[in-house]
């Protein structure tokens, strides 16, 4: 009888054992979110916490509730966005700012520039206000942008733009409760810059970028920088290879066209001054050696043909080449540039060299071919000890039997003008031949040392040359 009041316990404490084990996997869990929200509760109501650290709970806000559309919050089926905000009214007035990210080129050949910009407007339509309780914004791609009204602006003397679509439309729209919006995309325009190249290469150039509406005049709209100047900002970082950014600033006008009236325009101006080191290495000083080198043949020998023509084609051939590149690379204006200037004085200059030598060869052969007559005409002037006694002492008149050629080189230097005074004052003391002294003194009047032409060309060359860079460098530098 013991034995199976032990046995029946025993059973009865197995049985509530295996009761409390297999309750747990029949028990639901609640969901986190149930939990969370019984903890917040019992938080707020006091339970659990703790003295001297209260928590606020949130307030809800419509704008973040998953359950509210955007458009039905905004109420877009409601308006008509065909029509501009306050339409009928006074213009609407589109505040307007710039982020300039780069200026990517500047060509001089096509007149123009390319530029990547953050075009921002700001304006208030009241129709797309809505309830916020902590005034949050909302923001909107490109989407929302098609369903509303945006400004209409365009690029005015633009040639290409177009909206960066990596990886989507770079497009931000963003609503204020209060209906104020912002809009902003990220553009590239290559838009016309009427450079004037009359001082190139040391010019300096101002760009413009025009923004205007295309439908709205200035009765609609009115467009304007939101912060003035300062609503115009930069990259640190712009730099281009030719130019120095010196300045950016901003201006506002009004813009009339006969057909459709007058229209606020807003633009940018930026000022660039070009590099100089870059021609100076590539054109200036190849064509002031070509000159310099041209001065070369004015210490050469007169009578050296073959080293001093080849050396006066070769630098004229030179500087047509540099002619020829710079123009290769640059507009076809109809006016003179200001490396056209030096680079066609310095092509006179070596050509001049060129010349230079042509009227010293023919005066010269000219000088050679007069004392040759001249020698022909005078009669024999044997025994003759030495030509300068005969130039002191006129009373000199013994002749013989000697050859003229041998006359007029027997100790005489090969100074041409030293010899023809000999020979012309021999000729003075035979009263025979005062026809012939008549003939030798015009020859005489006429004479021209040829050295000295070359003499006188290695001082006035490089003077002048100097001279017209002096003046070059103060008027466009």
């Amino acid at each position: 009888m013991q034995a199976e009041t032990v046995l029946m316990l025993f059973c009865v404490w197995m049985a509530g054992t295996a009761a409390k084990m297999i309750q747990p996997r029949g028990h639901k869990l609640e969901p986190y979110k149930q939990t969370r929200s019984r903890r917040d509760t019992r938080m707020e109501g006091g339970g659990g916490q703790k003295s001297g650290s209260p928590i606020y709970k949130r307030s809800p806000d419509l704008t973040k509730n998953p359950m509210t559309k955007s458009e039905q919050l905004l109420r877009i089926d409601d308006h008509d966005f065909t029509m501009r905000p306050a339409f009928g009214g006074p213009p609407i007035p589109v505040g307007v700012d710039v982020q300039v990210e780069s200026i990517d080129t500047i060509s001089e050949v096509d007149m123009d520039f390319t530029m990547t910009l953050y075009l921002r407007h700001y304006w208030k339509d009241e129709r797309l206000s809505f309830p916020s309780t902590n005034n949050q914004s909302m923001t909107f791609d490109s989407r929302l942008v098609k369903k509303i009204w945006v400004p209409d602006m365009f690029f005015v003397h633009s040639k290409r733009s177009f909206i960066h679509d990596t990886t989507t439309d770079n497009v931000m729209l963003r609503v204020y409760p209060d209906g104020n919006v912002l809009y902003s995309l990220r553009v590239t325009v290559t838009a016309m810059c009427n450079m004037d190249l009359s001082r190139f290469p040391l010019d300096t150039q101002t760009c413009s970028l025009e923004i205007e509406s295309y439908a709205y005049t200035d009765d609609d709209l009115m467009l304007y920088w939101k912060k003035g100047n300062e609503s115009l900002n930069t990259d640190d970082r712009i730099s281009l290879s030719q130019f120095l950014i010196q300045k950016f600033h901003t201006t506002t006008k009004l813009a009339f066209y006969s057909s459709t009236g007058w229209y606020n325009r807003l633009y940018i101006h930026f000022t660039l001054r070009r590099h100089i080191f870059f021609f100076l290495l590539q054109t200036y000083f190849p064509a002031t050696l070509m000159v310099m080198l041209s001065w070369v043949s004015f210490w050469i020998d007169r009578r050296a043909v073959p080293a001093r023509v080849p050396l006066g084609i070769t630098t004229v051939l030179t500087m047509s080449t540099i002619i020829t590149g710079v123009n290769a690379s640059m507009p076809r204006v109809s006016y003179i540039k200001a490396v056209d200037i030096y680079l066609w004085v310095s092509f006179v200059f070596v050509f001049l060299s060129v010349i230079e030598y042509a009227a010293v060869n023919y005066l010269s052969t000219v000088q050679e071919r007069k004392e040759r007559k001249l020698r022909e005409r005078l009669p024999c002037t044997c025994g003759i000890g030495n030509p300068d006694e005969m130039m002191i002492d006129p009373q000199i008149t013994g002749y013989g039997s000697m050859d003229v050629n041998t006359t007029g080189n027997y100790g005489i230097p090969e100074n041409g003008g030293r010899q023809e005074r000999i020979l012309a004052q021999v000729a003075l003391n035979d009263p025979q031949i005062t026809g012939q002294v008549k003939a030798s003194r015009s020859y005489v009047n006429i004479w021209i040392d040829t050295h000295a032409i070359d003499k006188y060309s290695r001082v006035v060359f490089p003077g002048a040359y100097v001279l017209f860079n002096i003046i070059y460098w103060s008027i466009y530098s």
